[in-house]
């Protein structure tokens, strides 16, 4: 298949790009900075998903994993939510064969409980995320969404490397560990490339800490 993933310089982009390879898919990857993947089967465009007009042609995907995202910054709401669709719209009418469109959202899209634009640029992925899912499914494109709680990259370096911090993260977290890119990936990959009946479905991921014992925990 040929899959387009955003923001795969770092992160859980750059391992979901990577395990998409290693299955003997073609990625290509859109992000701001400069690609870090080398393969034969991963094409490397930079470009700032905030600019729709600066966004490669691309008409042959069949996979579009929307992961690109800022977090507590002046650009969340312009980066997160209306990158993401000029992202989506732009592939969604190029893409013919398109079979999957999978978001990655937040858990704080759900509580509310972490930075207030942030959290809004989130949950209104969310919404636009069922938007799209109807508009597609008479094409038979499956559309869901994840919303992660805490996950090991370097956007969350500042909680896990301050160890009274992360310690009192653990201590409200019910399942006591935060997910590595390695297991998003897994994820990633199911509900894009198994799930053929699942639509419309933000899929709550935070190792138990909304419904079990939720309670956010941030470096002051």
């Amino acid at each position: 298949m040929k899959i387009i993933v955003t923001g795969t310089s770092r992160g859980i982009g750059k391992r979901a790009a990577e395990r998409y390879i290693a299955e003997g898919h073609f990625v290509y990857g859109i992000d701001k900075n400069d690609g870090v993947i080398e393969s034969e089967n991963y094409k490397h465009f930079k470009a700032d998903i905030r600019y729709k007009d600066r966004l490669p042609d691309i008409t042959d995907a069949e996979v579009l994993f929307n992961n690109a995202g800022l977090q507590n910054s002046e650009d969340d709401i312009e980066n997160n939510l209306k990158g993401t669709i000029n992202v989506t719209e732009k592939y969604i009418r190029s893409n013919a064969k398109l079979k999957s469109v999978l978001f990655n959202a937040s858990s704080s899209a759900v509580t509310g409980q972490e930075f207030p634009v942030y959290s809004a640029s989130k949950a209104g992925l969310i919404g636009y995320m069922k938007n799209t899912a109807i508009r597609l499914a008479p094409r038979g494109v499956t559309v869901n969404a994840i919303s992660l709680g805490g996950v090991y990259t370097p956007l969350n370096d500042v909680v896990v490397n301050d160890k009274e911090c992360f310690q009192k993260i653990m201590d409200v977290t019910p399942l006591k560990k935060w997910m590595t890119a390695d297991e998003v990936a897994d994820w990633v990959l199911f509900l894009t490339l198994k799930n053929r009946s699942m639509s419309g479905q933000n899929l709550l991921i935070d190792n138990g800490e909304y419904d079990l014992n939720y309670r956010f925990v941030w470096k002051d």
